[in-house]
Protein backbone atom coordinates (compact mmCIF):
# COMPACT_ATOMS: atom_id res chain seq x y z
CA UNK A 1 0.00 0.00 0.00
CA UNK A 2 2.85 2.64 0.99
CA UNK A 3 4.60 1.87 -2.52
CA UNK A 4 1.43 2.58 -4.32
CA UNK A 5 1.10 5.91 -2.42
CA UNK A 6 4.42 6.79 -3.14
CA UNK A 7 4.35 6.23 -6.22
CA UNK A 8 1.36 8.49 -6.80
CA UNK A 9 2.88 11.08 -4.76
CA UNK A 10 6.36 10.56 -6.88
CA UNK A 11 4.29 11.42 -10.29
CA UNK A 12 2.66 14.28 -8.68
CA UNK A 13 5.96 15.54 -8.21
CA UNK A 14 7.19 15.09 -11.41
CA UNK A 15 3.51 16.60 -12.80
CA UNK A 16 4.61 19.50 -10.40
CA UNK A 17 8.09 20.25 -11.86
CA UNK A 18 7.09 19.88 -15.15
CA UNK A 19 4.66 22.58 -14.25
CA UNK A 20 6.64 24.72 -12.64
CA UNK A 21 9.32 24.80 -16.43
CA UNK A 22 6.36 25.85 -18.34
CA UNK A 23 5.29 28.70 -15.75
CA UNK A 24 8.69 29.93 -15.95
CA UNK A 25 9.27 29.70 -19.66
CA UNK A 26 5.64 31.58 -20.06
CA UNK A 27 7.23 34.07 -17.67
CA UNK A 28 10.12 34.81 -19.79
CA UNK A 29 8.43 35.01 -22.70
CA UNK A 30 6.50 38.10 -21.46
CA UNK A 31 7.49 41.58 -22.70
CA UNK A 32 9.74 42.50 -19.27
CA UNK A 33 8.37 45.95 -17.47
CA UNK A 34 5.61 47.84 -17.31
CA UNK A 35 3.49 51.31 -18.85
CA UNK A 36 3.41 54.25 -16.56
CA UNK A 37 1.65 57.12 -17.99
CA UNK A 38 2.63 60.65 -16.74
CA UNK A 39 0.59 63.42 -17.38
CA UNK A 40 2.54 66.60 -17.59
CA UNK A 41 0.31 70.08 -18.47
CA UNK A 42 -2.51 67.84 -19.95
CA UNK A 43 -0.16 65.88 -22.23
CA UNK A 44 0.22 62.10 -21.85
CA UNK A 45 3.86 61.14 -22.05
CA UNK A 46 4.45 56.94 -21.54
CA UNK A 47 7.39 55.11 -20.28
CA UNK A 48 8.38 51.76 -20.04
CA UNK A 49 9.57 50.87 -16.26
CA UNK A 50 11.19 48.24 -15.81
CA UNK A 51 14.19 46.71 -13.73
CA UNK A 52 17.94 46.96 -14.70
CA UNK A 53 20.19 45.29 -12.23
CA UNK A 54 19.12 46.39 -9.16
CA UNK A 55 17.93 49.78 -10.30
CA UNK A 56 13.84 50.78 -11.59
CA UNK A 57 14.09 52.51 -14.73
CA UNK A 58 11.56 54.82 -16.60
CA UNK A 59 12.39 54.70 -20.31
CA UNK A 60 10.74 56.91 -22.86
CA UNK A 61 8.50 55.78 -24.98
CA UNK A 62 6.83 58.30 -26.71
CA UNK A 63 3.23 58.29 -28.31
CA UNK A 64 2.12 54.62 -28.40
CA UNK A 65 -0.59 52.72 -30.23
CA UNK A 66 -3.54 51.45 -28.81
CA UNK A 67 -2.57 47.62 -29.43
CA UNK A 68 1.11 48.29 -27.75
CA UNK A 69 -1.18 49.64 -24.58
CA UNK A 70 -3.21 46.67 -24.57
CA UNK A 71 -0.20 44.50 -24.93
CA UNK A 72 1.25 45.83 -21.90
CA UNK A 73 -1.57 45.80 -20.26
CA UNK A 74 -2.58 42.02 -21.05
CA UNK A 75 1.20 41.28 -20.31
CA UNK A 76 1.17 42.37 -16.53
CA UNK A 77 -1.74 40.74 -16.09
CA UNK A 78 -0.47 37.40 -17.33
CA UNK A 79 2.54 37.90 -15.67
CA UNK A 80 0.56 38.62 -11.97
CA UNK A 81 -1.20 34.94 -12.99
CA UNK A 82 1.66 32.84 -13.94
CA UNK A 83 3.83 34.30 -10.37
CA UNK A 84 0.50 33.52 -8.43
CA UNK A 85 0.28 29.78 -9.97
CA UNK A 86 4.32 29.71 -9.73
CA UNK A 87 4.41 30.34 -6.01
CA UNK A 88 1.37 27.33 -5.81
CA UNK A 89 3.75 24.63 -7.36
CA UNK A 90 6.41 25.34 -5.52
CA UNK A 91 4.93 25.27 -2.43
CA UNK A 92 3.65 21.54 -3.71
CA UNK A 93 6.92 20.86 -4.61
CA UNK A 94 8.10 21.70 -1.13
CA UNK A 95 4.98 19.53 0.47
CA UNK A 96 5.63 16.74 -2.04
CA UNK A 97 9.50 16.41 -1.35
CA UNK A 98 8.61 16.43 2.05
CA UNK A 99 6.10 13.44 2.06
CA UNK A 100 8.33 11.21 -0.22
CA UNK A 101 11.35 11.78 2.15
CA UNK A 102 9.33 11.22 5.38
CA UNK A 103 10.21 8.20 7.22
CA UNK A 104 8.70 4.89 6.60
CA UNK A 105 6.66 3.58 10.05
CA UNK A 106 7.17 0.01 11.01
Amino acid sequence: MRGVIKGVLAEELENSLRMKKEYEAALSGLPKGCLAIRRIRGHEYYYLVKRIDRKVKYIYKGKISEEEKKKYGEAKELRAKYKKLLAQVKKQIRFLRSSLRGKEAI
